[in-house]
């Protein structure tokens, strides 16, 4: 169909940080970046695809806004960080404040992948004749 490449690894990176941040553990265990569906067309976390854990109870869209606001909160922790070592603080280290830029930079260029391979598919389907 074309030649981009796959969204599992990515929604199974995904999967695991939203779990790891509500404090329940591993969503895909397996490690293959395969994702359950559940019977209303959410993708879940578990593997029997029951219908639990944080992706199941939004779906794709309350997925999508975590993580644009994980993003976002990488992009303020940098911020905050870049002024506090201006500002002479001695806890932040030059170190620490290019890593968190990094992963700031990081996580916006995924973000922008995410979107850009979402209006993808969309302007797909669109074409697609029924």
């Amino acid at each position: 169909m074309n030649d981009l490449p796959s969204f599992e690894p990515a929604l199974a990176t995904m999967r695991l940080l939203a779990s790891q941040a509500s404090g329940t553990g591993t969503a895909n265990p397996s490690g293959t970046g395969a994702a359950a569906v559940n019977g209303a067309g959410a993708i879940g976390g578990s593997a029997g695809g029951a219908g639990t854990g944080p992706v199941a109870a939004g779906g794709f869209a309350a997925e999508l806004r975590l993580s644009i606001q994980r993003i976002n909160a990488l992009q303020i922790d940098a911020v905050d960080k870049g002024k506090a070592f201006q500002a002479g603080d001695p806890s932040v280290t030059l170190n620490d404040l290019m890593i968190d830029v990094q992963k700031a930079s990081v996580a916006f260029e995924f973000g922008k992948q995410v979107r850009n391979r979402i209006i993808t598919a969309y302007k797909e389907v669109m074409r697609m004749q029924v």
